[in-house]
């Protein structure tokens, strides 16, 4: 059995959720009647309309936050919201990425390695998530089993490496695995219940993968719908055993 079906009013938190699988989650959840709150946050109002026009049909369930996940301010602020409504969250799911914008597009060799693009990278796909981890834990500290998920890459696994480049998106990848490995050792022991994950959604059809959608093979090139489904099947057939493990969207896990 699911753990969502274990409970009564599941309260849910999806971090990035104006666009591409955030909002793809945001819109699966929103069709699951177990589901009582969709907390949903984004960055930029003027790219989340879709998002905003999905919380005025559904006012009651859907609630938006405006949060830059490179800020710990903003941060322990929406989680502060969040917390005067409800008082637990039973799934989060960080889908925060970002591979390329503007003159930042990943590196083919080592001459193409600039320190401000290695930093940015680090600050939206590692750091963020395991501030996240940090001021999300007093809601996730109850008797109900949860899941904090954060999406990854296979790219980021080191063991898989075997054609190398990318290096920035590479290494903050390996770097979000190795901090939520290590949160999920600490929510084991301050937080049982709860099992901390990092997910490989497969290449999916978002503004993220589009610039390099051209090699990837039309059966492997997922529908934001069949992510979501594929990820969320995932995430709740997890058991006790799974927390800090790193899970490909077919259930299979992945070498770090």
């Amino acid at each position: 059995m699911s753990f969502i079906d274990e409970i009564n009013q599941v309260n849910t938190l999806i971090v990035g959720a104006s666009q591409g699988i955030g909002l793809g989650f945001v819109k699966k959840l929103l069709l699951d009647e177990r589901i009582s709150k969709i907390y949903a946050t984004y960055r930029q109002p003027d790219s989340a309309f879709e998002l905003i026009n999905l919380a005025s049909e559904h006012p009651e369930r859907l609630i938006c936050l405006s949060l830059d996940s490179t800020e710990e301010l903003q941060i322990a602020e929406a989680i502060q919201q969040i917390s005067t409504q409800v008082n637990k969250l039973h799934l989060v799911v960080n889908c925060v990425g970002l591979l390329h914008e503007g003159t930042l597009q990943p590196e083919k060799s080592l001459k193409q390695i600039n320190s401000e693009n290695l930093l940015r990278y680090f600050q939206i796909n590692s750091i963020g998530a395991v501030l996240l981890a940090k001021h999300l834990l007093p809601l996730f500290k109850h008797g109900e089993r949860s899941v904090f998920a954060s999406i990854s890459a296979k790219i980021g696994s080191i063991g898989d490496n075997q054609i190398g480049g990318w290096y920035g998106y590479r290494a903050s990848k390996a770097a979000l695995n190795m901090l939520m490995r290590t949160a999920a050792i600490e929510y084991g022991r301050s937080s049982p219940k709860t099992l901390v994950v990092t997910l490989h959604p497969g290449t999916t059809d978002t503004r993220l993968s589009q610039p390099f959608q051209k090699n990837v093979p039309a059966e492997k090139l997922f529908s934001v719908e069949r992510t979501v489904t594929q990820l969320l099947n995932v995430i709740e057939q997890l058991q006790e055993g799974d927390s800090g493990q790193f899970f490909s969207w077919d259930g299979s896990r992945l070498p770090w």
